[in-house]
């Protein structure tokens, strides 16, 4: 196929690049070269290439720096998948696009389903609900796949983030939230599943695509020293002893049983998804 990956310079992007180079034909619409913001540098992208596939991967996804830019957020996680769900129905292109957990409240503590009430609690969230709405207004040939917690080759992401300070001083205690709880998810189960839709052309619609099972960011940090071999302390903390702008959902898990209604395959465990992530190269 001949996909076009917006944002594709990206820690998912890349995973997606590694993944597909072989199999399929590909082109990244990334800055500079490459504005979503600017539809007519979107057109010049599209009707050099003529895509069949659109991977909307392109956000703003510092969730705190969209706190204070929501003209920022919105032009980019709103207005550019308008944008880009414009382009894809122009060109009869199928769009993929990627949201997030941030969409609903997070203030239940049990897996969201696709059907479930959407409440937004940060800028971020409601830009890419915007996002979300403007694909299913303006490109019907769509899959929006929510995911949460990514990290992946290369990143930033959390994982490397707790390696990094861990290596720089492997005696000092980490001190890490402990009362919010989600599916940590690798770019590399996710470009499986992204695979998987590729195969089923006639699918559509929204999809939640997060690995199996639940845990704190404490417990997420301690598997992951241990699979680096780190013996660094970590000390559970509270979110009020960590303040951020923008407020983190309490429960971020999602349910997969859509992609087991769809016969899709499941996603993996997030330790065994973890572990291989380790085993390939962070």
């Amino acid at each position: 196929m001949r996909i076009l990956i917006t944002g594709g310079h990206g820690m998912l992007g890349r995973t997606l690049q590694a993944n597909w180079h072989v199999t399929h034909t590909l082109a990244v619409a990334d800055l500079p070269e490459v504005d979503v913001t600017d539809p007519d540098s979107l057109r010049a992208a599209f009707d050099g290439f003529r895509p069949e596939v659109v991977v909307h991967c392109a956000a703003k996804t510092n969730v705190d720096a969209c706190e204070s830019d929501r003209e920022g957020a919105f032009r980019l996680n709103a207005e550019g998948s308008a944008n880009v769900a414009r382009a894809c129905a122009e060109h009869g292109a199928r769009l993929l696009a990627i949201s997030t957990d941030y969409v609903f409240a997070g203030d239940r503590p049990d897996d969201r389903s696709e059907d479930d009430p959407t409440a937004p609690k940060t800028v971020y969230g409601a830009s890419k609900l915007a996002g979300e709405e403007a694909i299913r207004a303006l490109c019907p040939n769509h899959v929006i796949a929510r995911t949460a917690w990514l990290y992946g080759p290369g990143g930033p992401s959390f994982v490397h983030a707790i390696l990094r300070q861990a290596r720089a001083n492997p005696d000092a205690p980490l001190r890490v939230v402990d009362d919010q709880r989600g599916n940590p998810t690798s770019t590399l189960a996710l470009a499986d599943a992204l695979t998987a839709f590729l195969a089923r052309p006639t699918l559509r619609g929204t999809f939640h695509v997060t690995c199996e099972g639940t845990v704190s960011w404490c417990g997420f940090a301690r598997e992951i020293l241990r699979l680096a071999g780190l013996g660094t302390p970590v000390q559970p903390c509270s979110s009020a002893d960590y303040p951020r702008p923008a407020p983190r959902p309490a429960w971020s898990a999602l349910s997969k049983a859509k992609l087991a209604a769809c016969g899709l395959p499941p996603m993996p465990d997030w330790q065994e998804a973890l572990a291989h992530a380790f085993a390939v190269g962070l």
